[in-house]
């Protein structure tokens, strides 16, 4: 009997470990996915661009970049961004190739000699 006691402890202990394992692998992911960065520019920085760069935006004025997409742009690593002008990538998540090549200028950022 106390062999069944013990063996159900353990796979108790054994579960609640598993539980707290996974619980914390959630939650690294979790902060892992809100702090990611692509070309030095995170995702606060590219939400704050979508509109002046999305597929959408195209057919209709396209709204100046807000001052928070300049300030990330800023700060991005523009000859980077250029590697994904013409991948794909960015018609994928519905932005506008054109009208991102246009934020340097519209921002008064220095754009790459190349892109």
């Amino acid at each position: 009997m106390e062999r069944k006691n013990t063996s159900a402890s353990l796979s108790l202990a054994l579960a609640l470990a598993l539980l707290a394992v996974t619980a914390a692998t959630m939650l690294v992911a979790t902060e892992a996915a809100d702090s990611w960065k692509i070309c030095n520019m995170n995702k606060d920085g590219l939400t704050a661009c979508q509109p002046a760069i999305s597929s959408s935006s195209a057919q209709k004025p396209v709204p100046d970049p807000s001052e928070t997409c300049c300030a990330a742009l800023s700060h991005a690593d523009l000859s980077c961004l250029c590697g994904y002008k013409n991948s794909g990538l960015l018609q994928y998540f519905g932005i506008n190739p054109d009208l991102a090549m246009q934020l340097p200028a519209k921002c008064n950022v220095p754009a790459p000699v190349k892109c």
